[in-house]
This record gives C-alpha cells, sequence and structure tokens, in this order.
C-alpha cells in the first residue's frame, strides 16, 4: 500500500512539474531596426550605523575615503558601453535613525563628487 502511495504521489510530482510551464503563451515578438537592450539600474545600498560606519552593499568601511574606491568601481561599472551613471545606478541611502546628519551629508558629498547624483534615503512609515 505504502508503494502505490509513493508512485502516485511521485507520478503527481513529475506530471505537474511538466504541465505546469506548457500552460503559458508562446509568442514570437515583431522585429525592430531600433530595438534595443533595456537594463533596469543597478540598485545599490549604502547603510550609516550610529556608530558612523558604512556599509556598501554587505560590504563595511570605516571611512568614506576607504569607500571611494568601491563607489568609483560602481560608477565606472554603469557606465560601462556609454550608458548613462543616471540612469544606471541608484544608490539607497538606509541610515540608522541615531546616526549624525552630517554623516549622511558628508555621504551625498562623496557620492556627487563622484559623478553619482541619483540617490534615495530610505525610510519606514510611521
Amino acid at each position: 500500500m505504502i508503494d502505490v502511495m509513493m508512485f502516485l504521489l511521485v507520478f503527481f510530482v513529475l506530471i505537474s512539474i511538466n504541465v505546469i510551464p506548457a500552460l503559458g503563451l508562446k509568442m514570437k515578438l515583431p522585429q525592430s531596426s531600433q530595438a534595443r537592450e533595456d537594463h533596469p539600474p543597478k540598485r545599490v545600498i549604502l547603510g550609516i550605523s550610529a556608530q558612523g560606519d558604512f556599509l556598501l552593499d554587505g560590504v563595511e568601511f570605516r571611512s568614506l575615503e576607504s569607500m571611494q574606491s568601491s563607489l568609483i568601481k560602481l560608477r565606472d561599472e554603469a557606465s560601462a558601453n556609454g550608458g548613462d551613471v543616471k540612469k544606471n545606478l541608484v544608490v539607497i541611502i538606509n541610515g540608522d535613525q541615531e546616526s549624525k546628519l552630517q554623516q549622511l551629508v558628508d555621504v551625498m558629498d562623496l557620492l556627487k563628487s563622484n559623478g553619482i547624483d541619483s540617490m534615495t534615503i530610505a525610510s519606514k512609515k510611521k
């Protein structure tokens, strides 16, 4: 009896795996001589801790100067192939509510001085 139930379970799983992708509509896109690839902007999260440390995409930095080379690398990757940094790179600033306003201004100055103008300050609803 257990063997029969196991067989039915395996059969159901195999059938459902093969049937689900077949439910979509198959389309053949029209061709255009003006078509281009459109990539969504890369989002980078920059964190400011209450102690004054910085976190850029999971990498911790003790000062803005040590983070600058990583920002330049991100900027250069975003502008590769003639891309516009403003459209291809967005920096989301997550600051601890206990962090100092001066730290935020310093981060914004560093971003702007390296040609990164597109930034957002993250917050949560009260």
